[in-house]
């Protein structure tokens, strides 16, 4: 493939045809027979849900999980099934025994849920939660690196960091990130909500404490599947976010993470079966080269809008700084409720608006459904609505 002849497998997606969907990045989207696959596992559990739930359950998820670890390069072990990674994310913050005195070190580009939830409990604990702001455009990670390390104190506890932020889609430098705060004795969670099936993710390689991604985003699993990752040193650190039957009040040495939370009363977990499913799909048709083909749409996306603004990129044109899903500045002139208002209504483009710093960016995601003439039109309705 390349993108003067991409072969759309758009029909293997169930995606109103009438839109130009350039909004992968927010819930993602799954293809027929991971949906099917999905389907299949919900019917089994109506077929008997008491043999499901109650006798087949933990080894249905163990298999599971065995190809996700794979797929990650980590123990199965190391990971548990969630519904998102900000719940992943909230058991992480809410285990952590931070208090008056401790600071978490984050940055100016995080996503604004997990920015309430570490609000939050510092509000509650007395810690201190630092948003040190980091500049655009990117230059390097070792200049990244030196922004960041600003806000570094004797008391920095943890460092929580976006994989690719949400507001502006960059990559950020977490292996180095991980490497040096290691070094230094700071624990490190990472928000990896985007990564999975967008980037490649080895996470022992990695070596953060803490990670946490979304499985439905670019992976293309069904809506509800995500997973935690806790280092097996830093497992012991782990409490339950829901306590249920997982937890042993006399247990006499720490638990694995999926008594503690894989199960926390009856649900659907249907989403998490049909993990394989969608790992599957991604080796059937060749992702590295639909990941290298979609970053390619993304970069000209930006190109092609900011010949229109004249707007500075927030990066260089580089797969080391964006993937599948681009930021791109927009004019401050905009009233941004209008503008993708009319964006979606006289277009039929679905592409958020972002407001950032308070500055406005379309955030646009390309993935395996979308071909370059979706670009004409983005184009072109951004330049009849500027020109309004």
């Amino acid at each position: 493939m390349n993108t003067t002849s991409f072969i759309s497998i758009k029909d293997d997606f169930l995606l109103d045809s009438a839109i130009t969907y350039l909004n992968h990045g927010s819930f993602g989207a799954t293809p027929r027979p991971v949906f099917e696959a999905y389907q299949t596992w919900q019917r089994r559990l109506e077929y008997q849900p008491t043999e499901f739930l109650n006798r087949r359950a933990p080894g249905l998820l163990a298999e599971a999980r065995a190809p996700l670890g794979k797929y990650l390069n980590t123990a199965p072990d190391n990971l548990v099934f969630v519904t998102n990674a900000t719940v992943g994310l909230n058991v992480v913050a809410h285990s952590l025994p931070l208090g008056a005195g401790d600071e978490v070190l984050s940055t100016d580009h995080e996503y604004g849920a997990l920015d309430h939830t570490w609000q939050f409990l510092a509000r509650q604990r007395g810690f201190k939660y630092i948003r040190q702001p980091i500049s655009t455009p990117m230059i390097s990670a070792d200049d990244f690196i030196t922004q960041l390390w600003r806000g570094v104190t004797e008391h920095t506890r943890v460092i929580f960091l976006s994989h690719i932020t949400s507001p502006t889609a960059l990559i950020f430098p977490v292996e180095a990130v991980c490497r040096r705060a290691r070094a230094e004795g700071i624990l490190t969670v990472i928000d990896g909500a985007h990564v999975p099936g967008q980037l490649p993710l080895d996470l022992d390689t990695l070596g953060a404490d803490f990670y946490s991604g979304n499985l439905h985003k670019w992976l293309c699993a069904p809506k509800g599947a995500a997973f935690l990752y806790a280092s097996p040193a830093r497992q012991s650190l782990i409490q339950p976010l829901i306590v249920s039957w997982g937890w042993l009040p006399d247990a006499t040495s720490p638990q694995p993470l999926t008594d503690y939370l894989e199960w926390t009363g009856t649900r659907d977990l249907s989403a998490f079966l049909s993990v394989p499913d969608a790992i599957r799909y991604h080796q059937e048709h060749d992702w590295a080269t639909v990941q290298a083909e979609c970053h390619q749409l993304a970069s000209l996306a930006l190109q092609r809008v900011g010949q229109i603004t004249g707007l500075p990129a927030l990066s260089p044109d580089s797969p080391e700084w964006f993937g599948q899903m681009v930021s791109i500045p927009l004019p401050q002139t905009i009233q941004p409720e209008a503008f993708h208002q009319a964006l979606y209504d006289r277009f039929r483009i679905e592409a958020p608006l972002i407001t950032w710093n308070g500055r406005y960016f379309v955030r646009v995601s390309f993935q395996v459904y979308n071909c370059a003439a979706e670009i004409d039109q983005l184009e072109a309705a951004v330049r009849s609505l500027l020109a309004a």
